[in-house]
């Protein structure tokens, strides 16, 4: 074959810097596509990034040009500068070390979509903790919970 062919779809999921409510609903859309265009730009595809005051959900088509580490390393540099240098937080900003990553099958896609789309209205009845523990066990990843959330224990 003269080509290489793939099409793996993944969810990103990560948090603010001390798990605090920095990203402020009036203008965390306009970062959020920012953040698209990052993804974009580095060669995948965007599908929905969106999340609430606290963590971002990046569910996208990840295309073998790039490791997901770099892309993430990326995303979270280069958001950042734009929210410290557009000045949206009275605080200097940073997201927090790590990040999970949960794949799914094309038959899953639109479920994931309207799963991360709806984030507002999801964290009304259940926490950011209770979410991603509830993903990590779904996908049986194996962790300790101490080195996952050291600043909400």
């Amino acid at each position: 074959m003269a080509g290489t062919f793939s099409q793996i779809y993944i969810q990103i999921v990560f948090a603010v810097q001390g798990r605090r409510n920095l990203l402020q609903k009036e203008w965390r859309d306009e970062v959020f596509k920012y953040m698209s265009g990052i993804i974009k730009n580095k060669g995948q595809k965007p599908m929905i990034v969106n999340g609430v005051e606290d963590h971002v959900h990046c569910f996208l088509g990840l295309m073998p040009v790039v490791s997901i580490s770099e892309l993430m390393k990326t995303v979270k540099a280069k958001s950042s500068k734009y929210i410290n240098d557009h000045k949206l937080t009275p605080e200097r900003f940073e997201w927090q070390g790590g990040y999970g990553v949960f794949s799914y099958s094309p038959k899953d896609i639109n479920a994931v979509y309207k799963y991360i789309q709806h984030q507002e209205e999801h964290h009304k009845v259940q926490t950011f903790k209770e979410e991603y523990l509830e993903l990590l066990n779904e996908f049986k990843i194996e962790y300790d919970e101490q080195y996952i959330f050291q600043d909400m224990i």
